[in-house]
């Protein structure tokens, strides 16, 4: 999310692909939850930003 290049994307993206590769099968239940909480918090996060900045261009 924070990449500044596609190619710095693709490197991230590659590298927790191999990470959740790497994991046994246990832990890639795990793996998943986290990820899924962390990409939910983020992009409230995001939404919140917008919203924010949004605001602020439109009269109330």
């Amino acid at each position: 999310m924070n990449a500044g290049s596609d190619e710095e994307r693709a490197a991230i993206n590659q590298e927790l692909k191999d990470l959740y590769a790497s994991l046994p099968e246990e832990e890639k239940t795990v793996f998943n939850e986290q990820l899924q909480k962390f990409l939910v918090t983020e992009m409230a996060r995001v939404k919140s930003d917008y919203e924010s900045i949004n605001g602020f261009n439109n009269p109330n």
